[in-house]
């Protein structure tokens, strides 16, 4: 197995060195985003709104971090189950989204999305959330917070532990 560190500046670029399953060290900015975040995106998109980043080579992890502890940035930010977000993962990926981060397969339009646009889907381990969290060194709430943990946070990862479950090419660690 491989391994990288990342930043989510010069992902884009980066991307077509990856290879399904090898190991990612990412830092940078990354959104979270759940199912209630993104039918909302996609309601500001459909009544032509600006979306509350700029999806342009930005990174979405599929997480709805618990309230944070005293005295810590932010609490247990384990993945979601990334099929559920598989209806709206093309649109962002053509308009420009680079990687996405959960856990679990994804559908053929995905992986097809994924293909076509030279991105990447980044796989996190499921029941490691607490470990996760010190991991990331900023947290900030950008918009729909009144969903709670559902809200669009922009996270700062630092060196953030992930595989590559699907690359550039449509290769997937969950058909090996």
């Amino acid at each position: 197995m491989r391994e990288f560190y990342l930043d989510t500046k010069t992902l884009r670029e980066k991307a077509q060195d990856l290879k399904a399953g090898d190991k990612v060290y990412l830092s940078g900015t990354v959104y979270t985003a759940r199912d209630a975040a993104h039918k909302r995106m996609f309601s500001l998109l459909e009544n032509g709104k600006p979306l509350p980043f700029n999806i342009e080579n930005s990174v979405i992890y599929y997480a709805g971090p618990t309230p944070t502890p005293e005295g810590k940035i932010i609490g247990s930010v384990g993945p979601t189950t990334s099929g559920r977000m598989d209806k709206f993962t093309p649109k962002l990926l053509d308009m420009g989204l680079v990687a996405t981060i959960g856990k679990g397969e994804r559908n053929t339009e995905v992986i097809e999305a994924i293909k076509r646009n030279k991105a990447i889907y980044l796989c996190a381990i499921g029941g490691a959330g607490a470990l996760a969290s010190l991991s990331i060194a900023e947290c900030e709430v950008i918009a729909f917070d009144d969903l709670g943990c559902e809200s669009i946070k922009k996270l700062t990862f630092n060196n953030f532990p992930l595989f590559v479950g699907i690359d550039t090419k449509g290769n997937e660690i969950f058909k090996k």
